[in-house]
């Protein structure tokens, strides 16, 4: 029963992940490493495929056994991050929802520059 149930969330969390790559207000990355530990602990298949994926695979490994991400990671999540973050904190009318928003983008960019560098 467990495993179904971490099963069912993995796969909303990877929904949610693939959701934020085009919609600012959900952050990817979180979304796709939860969904990585909820198929580990559910369902190898699932996290294998998530671990072999050409999107987010080799970000997965290097976030979770390496402790960090290359260079290059990191000022292509800062960009998007950025760029998409800034559509909707000019887009947004109200103020708190700006507030939360920037809060959000400044606690992941803290997070992402205070991730060890790799190099590749």
């Amino acid at each position: 029963m467990k495993k179904k149930f971490y099963f069912i969330l993995g796969c909303i969390s990877v929904i949610l992940g693939v959701i934020g790559i085009v919609l600012p207000l959900l952050p990817t990355t979180p979304f796709i490493l939860l969904s990585a530990f909820l198929f580990e602990k559910s369902s190898p298949k699932f996290h294998q495929l998530l671990l072999t994926n050409k999107i987010f695979g080799k970000y997965i490994e290097d976030y979770t056994e390496r402790n960090g991400l290359t260079y290059k990671n990191k000022i292509i999540a800062i960009t998007i991050m950025t760029l998409g973050m800034g559509k909707g904190f000019f887009a947004m009318q109200n103020v708190y929802g700006r507030i939360f928003l920037l809060m959000i983008f400044l606690g992941v960019l803290i997070h992402l520059l205070k991730l060890k560098t790799l190099r590749n």
